[in-house]
């Protein structure tokens, strides 16, 4: 899949968003290893913290079916769902990244009319894995 197809069912998917609240609706395309893609929107809560972002929704779905093996992610997002510069996964979502990707995983931020790919280590450059950092 090219990175121009998934940005395209990031972008499908972000009309999906339930974003009463902020009004900034996100859409997310996670390509697995395997060719399957999940698609994922934000989800707010009036409470805040229960509010669940695109990019996770994505991949606790794809987790749910057993994929552990990721290639890349589209990222989109705007106010009434009209894109509106790019959209960065935030600190959180960030860390379900490190916690399944490797250091390449791609990362495609949609702007106006263009992408730019950067990687998981571009977003979070000193980041840990249990798997990495526990002794044992």
């Amino acid at each position: 899949m090219t990175p121009e197809q998934l940005n395209e069912l990031a972008i499908e998917a972000m009309g999906h968003a339930y974003a009463p609240y902020s009004g900034y609706k996100v859409g997310a395309a996670l390509l697995c290893a395997d060719g399957t893609v999940y698609q994922g929107c934000n989800i707010e809560n009036a409470s805040f913290t229960p509010t669940v972002c695109a990019e996770r929704s994505a991949f606790f779905k794809a987790i749910y079916d057993g994929h552990r093996d990721f290639a890349a992610i589209s990222v989109c997002g705007g106010k009434d769902g009209v894109i509106s510069g790019s959209f960065p996964p935030c600190g959180v979502c960030r860390q379900v990244m490190r916690e399944f990707c490797d250091d390449d995983f791609k990362v495609y931020l949609i702007g106006d009319g263009t992408y730019e790919t950067v990687t998981l280590t571009q977003l979070l450059p000193h980041s840990f894995r249990a798997d990495t950092h526990m002794n044992g």
